[in-house]
């Protein structure tokens, strides 16, 4: 349990025994009281909204609640002060044993500390990337599969089980314009000079090697034969060649898929026709026609029948089309039978407590909809959160790099990866928001600046790395030091790194992992500001030779730092750098 926990669990006893002495209503609603370091250190360690938060509910004032609280709080071991701020923040300093017994709860624990058992008994279904099967995967692609991954690793930190999801858009006309580009590249393999690549197909050289293969393989049995013959092999052949190349890119990240669910599959299976069959018997399914286009009606527009699911019961603008009027399926209509499949573990055989899909920002559109086919589908038992993100662009030494897949001109992941390496592009992707945009500049991400994030953090840790090699070096002891040895500041650095439990139970909550890049990047810089302290002052240094005892404790200090960051960057799926080159 972290310093965090542990102190809201004490504070929830407090609680218990104000309502025991009929301070405060036994039905009052805690759900808002925290527990968490203050916005201005200067105000102590720990502090707490309780008084806040339940006063009203106690018909007292706030400020009178706190003076209740506090000397309770005051009580408790470690607690050196309690203050009441303003009109009944409380604000809770602590001793220094606290911070002692934390730096050696952090070196036991090792690798595993941070991790809790939060969502132990839960599984999250996490989709991500879900690219469509017609090329290399390219930077357009690289901040949802890193987000994605990313997630998926702190919600296994966070004690869930994890489904990571791959939906493989192999059902729509793209994929019939993807055979026909592959067929086009196959008889080229065969000598023919095809000249111009024809508008309306793709034309990037990544299908060369596939019609090499497939003319490797049928010879000459299909040139000159009718569409309707080859069309569907070649469908088959070239999304798997492509499903190859992606996993291959991917790989380069550190990526691997659990489940790969093919909307092909699931359609041909029935997925689809039983998920309608289920909003049917819920009287959710109708045959109505849509309103018409809101503005200035186009020409052709006109009322046609559709199948519809009555989205609007479940707080969506309008009532969604599952069917054509043709009779073949809506994209909604697929995907909604989709997230029905990940529910119960239709590609992945693991059935999903939560669904997590990482889209880009121009589905968000499409969102609510979504969400209401899940809430319809699954009676409500199964939750549905759509992170978007948005663009990343790309620049080079400050000038824009322009892109267009259409005309086969773009940045693949394999060549970014290759370039700059992948703990720079999985770190870089996670230094903002998922729903801000990002700029990505290839000098600026390898350069060893404090303002490079990659840089600042990776340096930290390869000066802790550093240190200790040269206290070995020494003959010095590494590790058992005193730590009441350590001083103020030192002590200080621990606190902040006791605050990681709490950001990754809060990250996996909010499922945000950019978090855990925040909060290295402050504990590198708090741990750094420290390290200079020996600029100045010798004495101050990591290592005194003259001294072992303070220099063992201080090493103490320098590998529970290093742990904690090894941890986040773990979460990051980033490999912690033992020294810069």
């Amino acid at each position: 349990m972290s310093l965090y926990a542990r102190f809201s669990a004490d504070l929830d006893s407090i609680l218990d025994a104000l309502v025991a002495e009929g301070t405060i209503p036994a039905d009052a609603n805690r759900k808002g009281v925290a527990v968490e370091p203050p916005r201005d250190p200067s105000h102590g360690d720990l502090a707490t909204n309780a008084a806040m938060v339940l006063a009203k509910q106690a018909k007292t004032n706030p400020r009178a609640l706190a003076e209740a609280i506090a000397p309770k709080l005051e009580a408790l071991d470690g607690v050196s002060k309690v203050e009441i701020a303003g009109p009944g923040f409380i604000n809770v300093r602590l001793g220094e044993t606290v911070w002692q017994d934390e730096l050696t709860a952090i070196l036991s624990e090792g690798a595993a500390y941070g991790r809790s058992t939060r969502g132990e008994g839960e599984t999250v279904n996490v989709e991500y990337v879900s690219a469509n099967p017609t090329g290399p995967m390219h930077m357009g692609h690289c901040r949802g599969a890193v987000v994605g991954d990313a997630l998926a690793r702190l919600l296994e930190w966070a004690g869930y089980g994890v489904v990571k999801e791959y939906y493989v858009n192999d059902a729509g006309s793209q994929v019939d314009t993807l055979a026909r580009s592959a067929h086009l590249r196959y008889r080229e393999a065969l000598g023919e000079d095809i000249g111009e690549i024809p508008e309306g197909l793709y034309p990037g050289d990544y299908l060369v090697p596939v019609g090499k293969l497939l003319a490797d393989e049928f010879g000459d049995k299909w040139v000159g034969k009718p569409e309707s013959e080859w069309l569907q092999l070649f469908k088959t052949k070239t999304v798997a060649a492509m499903m190859d190349l992606i996993r291959a890119d991917l790989a380069l990240l550190g990526i691997h898929h659990d489940a790969f669910a093919s909307e092909a599959d699931l359609q041909a299976s029935g997925q689809v026709d039983k998920a309608l069959d289920e909003l049917r018997a819920k009287d959710l399914v109708y045959e109505g026609v849509l309103e018409a286009p809101k503005g200035e009606t186009p020409d052709d527009w006109e009322p046609v029948e559709l199948t519809l699911f009555k989205s609007t019961e479940f707080g969506d603008d309008q009532d969604r089309p599952m069917k054509k009027s043709d009779g073949s399926w809506t994209y909604f209509g697929a995907d909604a039978a989709y997230h029905r499949s990940k529910a119960r573990g239709w590609a992945s055989g693991t059935a999903a407590d939560h669904l997590v899909n990482i889209w880009g920002a121009d589905h968000a559109g499409t969102v609510k909809r979504v969400q209401s086919a899940v809430k319809a589908l699954t009676d409500g038992a199964v939750d549905l959160d759509v992170k978007l993100v948005q663009m990343v662009r790309l620049f080079r030494a400050g000038e824009p790099i322009k892109m267009s897949k259409r005309a086969g001109n773009f940045v693949t992941l394999a060549d970014v990866v290759r370039e700059v390496g992948k703990d720079v592009v999985r770190f870089m992707m996670l230094t903002r928001k998922a729903d801000a945009p990002l700029d990505f500049d290839f000098a600026k991400v390898v350069e060893a600046s404090k303002d490079n994030p990659v840089f600042y953090v990776q340096y930290a840790h390869a000066r802790i790395s550093s240190v200790m090699r040269k206290a070995e070096g020494l003959g010095m002891a590494t590790a058992g030091g005193d730590l009441s040895l350590l001083d103020g500041e030192e002590l200080a650095l621990v606190a902040h790194a006791a605050q990681f439990p709490r950001v990754v139970e809060q990250a996996a909550n909010a499922h945000e992992p950019h978090r855990i890049a925040f909060y290295l990047y402050d504990l590198a810089a708090a741990f750094h500001a420290l390290w200079n302290r020996g600029n100045d002052h010798a004495e101050k240094r990591f290592i005194l030779e003259d001294d072992p005892a303070t220099t063992t404790a201080r090493l103490d200090l320098a590998r529970a730092i290093g742990q904690v960051l090894r941890n986040g960057l773990d979460i990051m799926g980033v490999e912690a750098a033992e020294e810069m080159r």
